[in-house]
This record gives C-alpha cells, structure tokens and sequence, in this order.
C-alpha cells in the first residue's frame, strides 16, 4: 500500500530535471503592483486621448464656427469706433422752396469718471457740484438731475442733444473761464428745422432726437432721407484709451437723399389760410381738411388738415389739445399727440354723403340706364319708401318731376334711390371697384386708411339705397377725390402722387418717380356728361356758392349725417367737390369739415363759399386762363374780312386771329377765293369760335337746338356740335335763345342766350 501510494505521489508529482526543478508552480492566484500601474497607464492614455479628441472639436468649431464673432468681439475690444452721422436729406415743394432741412448743432456730453481732481475727493465733489450747475443754468435744465448724472459711474452721459450755435458759445467762454476742458464734450450733430412752422404739418410729419422719421413724410421716406452712417475706427490698448498714432479707418457717411414734393407751398398756404378761418369762424368741432389734386397727374398741390401743430416742437400739445391734455393720464397724452399727428386726408374714414352722387351718376350713364336730360326721369315727393323703411329728401319742398341733371342739382335723395335700384348692386359695386374704393390709393404716406363697405353678397335694398347717395359706408378724403379726379380725367383713374422726384445729394443724380395710371373707368364721353352736371349743379342748383367769376365750376355739395346713437359723437359732415375749368379740368378740391353745429351743416352752405375763395385764389396763380365761354370779363375777337382771298391765305388769317373754319369745297384751296363767310366780318366772337367759309353762295344750313335749361357748358357744346357760335349774357342756365329752337340757319351763326341763376338753397 505504501508503496502503491508512492507511486501515485510520483506519478502526480513526476521527479524533474535540474532545469526544470528551478520552476516554482503556485496553485493560487496572486496581484502584481506592476500590472495596476500597467492599467492605470492605459485608462489614462485613452483619458488624454479623448481629451486631445475634445479640445481639437472644440478648436476646430471655435475656429469654424464661432471664429468670426469672436474675431469681432475682440476687434471691438482693441477698436474706437467715432460714428459719422449723415446729413438727412431735405424735403422742397414742386417750386424749390425748402419744407424741410438739417441744420449742423451740437451735443454736449460728459465723462464723468474724468471731471475729477486727482487725490482730493472733496474738491472732486466740489468741481462736480460747479459743473452741474453751469450746465442746469446755460440750458435751463434740472440740477438734481444733472448732478446725477455728473456722478454717474458711467462711462458717457448725454447732458442735452441739439443745442443751438450761442448755448454753445457759452459753455466754451465758461469752460475757458474756469479751465476745465477734460470730461466735457462738444460733438457736431444735426436737428431737423421745418421754415414753415405748421405748414403741411400732418403731411412732413416730424423727426424723432435722433433724426428718425415719426409720421408723414419723414416716417414713410425715412429710409431714403435718412442715409448711411459712416465711422472712424482706431485702436485702443488695454486700459481702454485710445494708441496715439495709430492706424485710423475713415469710412464716410451717406448724405441723405432729398426729396421734392408735388406740394406747391403758394397753394398749400391759401388752403390752409382759408381752412382754418372756415374751422375756427364756424365754430367746426373736429376740424376739416382739404385736398388739390392734377386729375392728369395725380400730384397732390396741397393737403390739409386743421387743427395742425409746429413742427419744430412735435411733442408739444397744440391749441386745441392743450385745453384738455393736462387732465390726461400718460397713457392718453400718448394717444391725444399721434391723434393730433393724423393726416384727416389719408389715415381717418368718413361717410362722403352726396358729393357721391357723382359717382351713382357715372355708373348709371356708362351703363346706358339713363341720360342726363332725359325729362321727367325721377319723381320727387318728399321722401322714398324702401321695403317698408322712409327716407326723406333733405328739402322741405318735393322736387317733383326731374331729370338726372336737375335731381344731382337739387342734391335730391329720392331720385337717386331710384337710380341706384336701376342700376343694382351687383353693378354700382362693379364701378365702386373700378373708382378704386375699395383699395388704398397706394400714396406714399404712411398710415393710409381703408375703406369699410358691406359685403356685396349681404346688402339689403335699404342700404343699396343709402349708398346710392353716400352713406353707410366709410372711405377716406383722399379715396373720393382720386374717384372725382377720374371723372375729371376723361374717365381715367390715376394714382395720386406726393414724391415728385429723388436727388441723391452725392451724386446729383435725380430719380423722377413717374405718373401712374390705373385704369379707365368710364368713357370720356360719359365723363363729359357727369362734368356738365357738375357744371349745372354750380350754375343752377345746390352748389352755386362754389362759383368762381370767370371761370367754369363744376360741383357737388355733400352733408352726411351721424349714424344713430352717434349724435353727438360723430355730428354731421359737411363737404364740397369742385372742378375747374370744365372744359380742360385742372383741378380738384374736396373740402371735408366735421362736425359742424346742426343750426348750420349743409355742405353748400357751409363749405361752398370757402371752395369759392379757395379757387379764386388758386386759379388765377396757376395762370389758368378766365372762362373762354363767358363775355364777361373776356375780351372778344372781331371776325377780319376774308372775303375774295383764297381758301389757303382766309384760313391762315382766321387760324391767326383765334378762329376754327370749316368749308366744304373739292376746289384747290390755293387757288379757290372764297365768295361769302358766316359770321360776317366785324362780329365779335370768343376765341376758338367758328367761321364758316364758302366759294359758292349755296350755304349750309343746320337747326337751332333747344338750349333752355342748359347750363353754358351744355349750351356752348351742343351750339358747336351743330356748326353755330355763341353770345351769352348773364350765367347760371339758358332762360332764353335766339334765334329760338328748331329754326334753320346757316352754318356759322351766332346764337345769343340769356342765364340768369336760379333760386336753389344748398345740401
């Protein structure tokens, strides 16, 4: 057994060779110190790996990704950078007078880290003391609060912006006087002057203290007048002073581009002399405004609006204002001074009541409903029934039996009612789009207001029947008179333009912005219809004290009233539309007053006679020529002796004198004498007045139409239609003729008729 175990011992731990007996085995496992630092060297290699991997990313995205604004904060950290204001560009009307311009001015700022005295922290507060106190007196400013600031830990305090020249002047003796020049700085600024004071004051609008545009002009062209800043850029070291003799970047400024508006001052200020004695005499609550428009053009001569307020001091109340703003909170000053700011002629809605009378009777004629002297078309009897809803005429007498001339004479509600049913309303929206209300006009002003109808789908006969003559629906001043400058533009609508030109005062280069028409709305021939009734309406009917001696008027009167429960809210609006002349339209005056006392609001009555003054001043300084269809005050051309010349030499000697010939002949001009001439030689005639020529004595004869009841426009345009020439005396409609209607006559001959004005009141 021993021995068997021996062997088993051997055979489990076989005898080893002298070699191989030095291998010592060990059954259990055992921890090397060296293996541990092995491991650790490893996870820290890959910590340091990853951290290289990180700070490489993070290299790589500052320099991709951040790099510029780093760049850029670090170049504003070693930079100075002294900005160049530009000089805003100014504003001049149509003639080269200056509305608006910039004037050099000065800012005065401080540091107040530098009004010190080194060491001596007493006599610091003293110098601080004296410095404020200098500057509260030379600009009448508060010390507390200049003190405060002179002790601010700022870096720069602004102490006052746009000084004048002499305030400057004396801070530079005291600054002398007392040596002290280190913390105080005088910097050349620019402050906005406005010549005119409160003229076209809701139209420029203002400049903010950094010459930003608030309202009008300013604020819708700011970007135009305003300019480029430029700078000059130069280093500065740690300590945040500026390196002496350094390299400096100068990049200079862009001067502001001026503008020129069609506005022509002499125009404006007769408006503005005649609105505000309109407003103030006739004690006209919430003011008025007042456009001129070129029909052709579309440029706008004049806008105003009354009350207005100085220009040179926007933020201060105006007389109007300045009775109620102190019981004002904050919030409602805010709101009384942009309210005061408010261009009436573009930013606020009105109801145009019958001046848009105009507009029904232009839509029902271009539609062929009607004609304008179609007898007997209307019928007045005081009031119209509308599904069950009465609406009165405006006169306390009926109109009776009329026609379309005569009811847009009389102003007469019932009448158009009646129209506006004809013509449906599918239809008179057709035309209320094409006359543009119910888009803006797109006039370069900002704040442009928009109209209010009802949707087409949803009105109801009562409220066809109140727009056909005006009401219930809102549109702005500047919507109507585009609509009425369309009519008298021969039936084109042109958008309305105030920016005439651009000058880039740089480069002198002048930018015109040029006349934009927008479509044609009705036929010149319908337009000549419409403008005839206007003509009627101031020669005979409600708006003849809009008349202007020696000149053709057209007109219409509107008075809309308040809705219910608006009373004394609203109140009415009176107004009035004029054109002149007839014939060759120049101009169109709307004058809109609101709220006028009820013993006195009808717009003829009312606004009528301020048009007339209006245009008697207006007309004449355009050097539009008097009433060429009127005797008065008109000199007459005597017909010379033609007779026995040749066709070729009588008509070069009538077309020299001012005359229009005519002659029927196959012959040779140059050597076919004429035999006989109708009128003959010694009648005097208006200019452009015609001449019948004849080489035979066979004459052309024509008929006499019927001329009574016709204004002069209508008169002198169907004579000439019919070959025949006109003598007139008086004005307002045909009363008489001669010789009478239906006679026959040669061609040539001169009808005398007799106007007289009738005895129509005013709406």
């Amino acid at each position: 057994m021993n021995n068997k175990k021996n062997m088993n011992k051997k055979q489990k731990y076989p005898v080893k060779s002298k070699k191989t007996a030095q291998i010592v085995r060990i059954n259990k496992d055992f921890n090397s110190q060296n293996f541990i630092y092995i491991k650790k060297l490893k996870l820290i290699f890959i910590v340091v790996i990853l951290i290289f991997i990180l700070l490489i990313c993070r290299i790589g995205f500052i320099q991709f990704f951040q790099g510029g604004h780093l760049k850029e904060l670090a170049y504003n950290q070693q930079s100075i950078n002294q900005i160049i204001s530009p000089k805003r560009g100014s504003i001049y009307d149509s003639t080269g007078k200056v509305l608006a311009t910039s004037a050099s001015v000065d800012t005065i700022t401080i540091n107040p880290n530098k009004i010190k005295v080194s060491g001596n922290s007493d006599k610091t507060r003293v110098l601080k003391e004296k410095v404020a106190k200098a500057f509260s007196e030379i600009f009448e400013l508060d010390y507390e609060e200049i003190l405060s600031k002179v002790n601010s830990t700022s870096q720069v305090e602004t102490i006052i912006k746009k000084v004048e020249q002499d305030k400057v002047d004396i801070l530079r003796n005291w600054m002398k006087d007392n040596d002290i020049y280190v913390g105080i700085n005088i910097d050349e600024d620019t402050k906005r002057y406005y010549p005119g004071s409160t003229v076209l004051s809701q139209v420029l609008g203002s400049c903010g203290s950094d010459n930003q545009g608030l309202a009008g002009i300013e604020f819708s062209w700011d970007s135009t007048l305003s300019g480029t800043p430029g700078k000059i850029i130069s280093s500065k070291s740690a300590s945040q002073e500026e390196i002496p003799n350094a390299e400096k970047t100068y990049i200079p400024a862009e001067n502001g581009s001026d503008l020129t508006l069609t506005i022509d001052l002499k125009i404006q200020t007769i408006v503005e002399k005649y609105l505000k004695q309109a407003v103030e005499n006739n004690n006209i609550e919430n003011g008025g405004s007042c456009i001129v428009m070129n029909p052709k053009t579309g440029d706008i001569l004049a806008m105003a609006t009354y009350p207005n307020y100085d220009l040179n001091q926007p933020f201060t109340p105006n007389d109007y204002l300045s009775k109620t703003y102190d019981s004002l909170d904050s919030k409602e000053k805010v709101s009384a001074i942009y309210k005061m700011w408010s261009n009436k002629s573009v930013s606020e809605l009105y109801e145009p009541g019958s001046v848009f009378k105009v507009i029904t009777a232009s839509a029902a004629l271009e539609e062929g409903i009607t004609t304008p002297d179609k007898a007997s078309d209307f019928y007045c009897s005081g009031a119209e029934n509308v599904t069950g809803i009465t609406v009165k005429c405006w006169a306390d007498n009926p109109h009776g039996y009329q026609t379309l001339t005569q009811a847009l004479g009389n102003s007469c509600n019932p009448a158009f009612i009646q129209l506006g049913s004809r013509v449906g309303t599918s239809t008179l929206y057709k035309y209320y789009k094409a006359f543009g209300l119910f888009d803006k006009t797109g006039i370069s002003l900002s704040g442009e207001g928009t109209s209010i109808f009802k949707d087409e789908s949803t009105v109801i006969p009562i409220e066809r029947a109140t727009m056909s003559f005006g009401q219930r629906f809102s549109i702005t001043p500047l919507q109507m008179a585009t609509a009425i400058s369309a009519v008298a533009n021969n039936g084109t609508l042109v958008k309305p333009r105030i920016v005439k030109s651009i000058t880039n005062t740089d480069t002198g280069a002048i930018t015109e912005i040029p006349t934009e028409e927008v479509r044609q709305v009705i036929s010149a021939e319908t337009a000549s219809a419409v403008k005839s009734m206007m003509q009627y309406v101031v020669e005979s009917g409600s708006g003849w004290r809009g008349d202007v001696t020696g000149y053709t008027v057209g007109g219409k009167t509107g008075t809309s009233e308040p809705r219910d429960g608006r009373e004394d809210i609203d109140g009415y609006v009176a107004s009035y539309v004029a054109i002149s002349p007839i014939e060759d339209t120049q101009i169109v005056l709307l004058l809109t007053l609101y709220k006028p006392p009820k013993s006195n609001h009808q717009g003829g009555t009312l606004a009528g006679p301020v048009v007339s003054q209006m245009l008697t001043d207006i007309l004449p300084y355009l050097d539009i020529p008097s009433d060429e269809s009127s005797t008065e005050n008109v000199n007459l051309i005597t017909v010379p002796e033609i007779r026995n010349k040749t066709i070729a030499e009588a008509e070069k000697v009538l077309k020299d004198a001012g005359f229009s010939t005519k002659i029927s002949t196959s012959n040779d001009k140059n050597s076919t004498l004429v035999i006989d001439q109708v009128p003959k030689p010694g009648v005097s005639l208006l200019k452009n007045s015609l001449v019948m020529l004849y080489d035979q004595n066979v004459k052309v004869s024509t008929t006499v139409p019927d001329l009574t009841g016709k204004s002069l426009y209508q008169a002198t345009t169907e004579l000439r239609n019919s070959n025949l020439n006109i003598s007139t005396d008086g004005k307002g409609i045909v009363t008489s003729q001669d010789p009478p209607k239906g006679s026959q006559v040669d061609a040539g001959t001169v009808v005398k008729v007799t106007l007289r004005q009738s005895s129509s009141t005013s709406h």
